[in-house]
């Protein structure tokens, strides 16, 4: 099982001044310790799940360069890019920059987003959920023009959204045999038969036995599409607590192997944890210490992006 570390709240000791050094650090350490991949979330204002609407929220894809600068193995990715805050060529032009100055380690995270309040708030277009999806489907057709051959396909495209008269991507992304797409959410009748038409990775959250339902409804509408199952990276988000005696209602490192375990027996092959308090990067050391080496083995080997 591969896991990743996603990076929900940016609330830390010192202030908006330390978000920066802070952030840097906790970055440096996840990657050394060897979390496979470091997510941010993209959100204008911080969700109510997390904290307060007012506290401080990065733009996603501007923090994703800064952690790019600070980290030297793990990729990198939105958990999730709303589709609505940039245009598809947009989406393809930023990720594919972030992958070739991180050395070929970017993910195209993307979601039809749900925050209509954040976006009406600062202005940005956000259109009903149906067209949400139609645009969604745009970008992820598009990437897979862009993301081919040395330039792109250079051709024209026209969607049932967005029509662009030459897909021209130069540099091309460095990650083989492209970038990989992760779409996000665990929507049964039009996200997940979108994974299974373009995506390399899904996303969904919940209890075990959620996952197991979600991922068979993943399997079928692969089936219905003519799409191998195994070809697609089945991840799972969480947020934990962690100490080394469990106090205060966290887990153990024996309780999160656990977890662990009973994700990656439902199906799947890489959690994303969301870990509170992660500006103490001792926390991180631990998982690091006592729980990564431990759940390598764990679940069925997963496709190699």
């Amino acid at each position: 099982m591969k896991v990743g570390l996603q990076i929900s709240s940016f609330t830390w000791p010192g202030g908006d001044a330390e978000i920066g050094p802070t952030l840097a650090r906790i970055v440096r350490t996840a990657d050394d310790v060897g979390f496979d991949s470091i997510w941010v979330m993209d959100h204008l204002f911080q969700i109510r799940s997390v904290g307060e609407v007012e506290e401080p929220m990065l733009e996603g894809l501007t923090t994703l360069g800064f952690m790019a600068a600070h980290s030297r193995r793990a990729r990198l990715g939105l958990m999730v890019g709303g589709v609505p805050y940039r245009q598809p060529g947009l989406w393809i032009k930023a990720t594919t920059t972030l992958d070739v100055l991180s050395g070929g380690r970017a993910w195209l995270g993307i979601g039809a987003a749900w925050n209509v309040a954040e976006a009406r708030a600062l202005g940005i277009p956000f259109p009903e959920l149906p067209d949400r999806f139609a645009l969604l489907a745009d970008t992820l057709q598009m990437a897979h023009h862009a993301f081919r051959g040395e330039r792109g396909s250079e051709e024209r495209f026209e969607g049932r959204r967005i029509v662009a008269e030459r897909v021209l991507n130069s540099p091309q992304a460095l990650s083989r045999p492209r970038i990989p797409i992760l779409v996000g959410g665990g929507g049964e009748r039009t996200t997940l038969r979108l994974v299974a038409r373009y995506a390399d990775a899904c996303n969904v959250f919940g209890a075990p036995d959620v996952l197991r339902h979600k991922f068979a409804v993943l399997r079928r509408h692969c089936e219905s599409v003519g799409r191998d199952y195994a070809e697609i990276e089945r991840t799972n988000l969480s947020t934990i607590s962690i100490t080394p005696d469990g106090s205060r209602g966290s887990l153990t490192p024996g309780g999160l192997v656990e977890r662990l375990g009973g994700w990656a027996e439902a199906g799947s092959q890489h959690t994303i944890v969301a870990l509170r308090g992660v500006h103490d990067v001792a926390k991180l050391e631990l998982i690091g210490r006592a729980v990564l080496p431990q759940v390598r083995t764990l679940g069925e080997p997963s496709p190699q992006v």
